[in-house]
């Protein structure tokens, strides 16, 4: 066995070059768009999941607290998203996405869809559902308690 042949055999590491290439190609796509994958995981989650802390919008994207101040700060800038005290506590604020952050999401699904297109071009559509199915599953299993 060569070493090609060893190194491709390896599922992290065809795990880790993948990522490389579709975060590449997502950097690079969305930066057309004027926009970063930051502020889509955080419309998305506003939409998805409705109004939120920052610090519960960090546990639901995955960006670090320290982060995501200045993510907010970047899109209520644009006007894409709005703060509001908190009423239940005035020390924090209470994220809303706006009409225009609304506006923006659907437009930046379209750009993410080609991405997509264009990243899983290989696979047919059946084999695209069961890949995104596999990484789902080997996500949820390493991110459930105990793993």
């Amino acid at each position: 066995m060569n070493s090609d042949d060893r190194l491709r055999q390896r599922a992290s590491r065809l795990l880790s070059q993948v990522a490389t290439r579709s975060d590449r190609l997502i950097n690079e796509g969305l930066a057309q768009a004027d926009a970063r994958k930051w502020h889509y995981a955080v419309l998305a989650s506003l939409q998805d999941f409705g109004p939120a802390s920052q610090a519960a919008l960090s546990k639901r994207t995955g960006i670090y607290r320290s982060d995501m101040v200045g993510v907010l700060n970047e899109l209520a800038q644009r006007q894409l998203v709005e703060r509001a005290p908190d009423p239940d506590d005035q020390r924090r604020n209470v994220i809303t996405i706006s009409t225009a952050g609304r506006r923006q999401l659907r437009r930046l699904d379209k750009v993410l869809d080609a991405l997509h297109d264009e990243l899983l071009a290989p696979l047919d559509p059946a084999e695209r559902d069961q890949f995104v199915r596999l990484l789902t599953r080997l996500l949820d299993h390493h991110d459930s308690p105990g793993s």
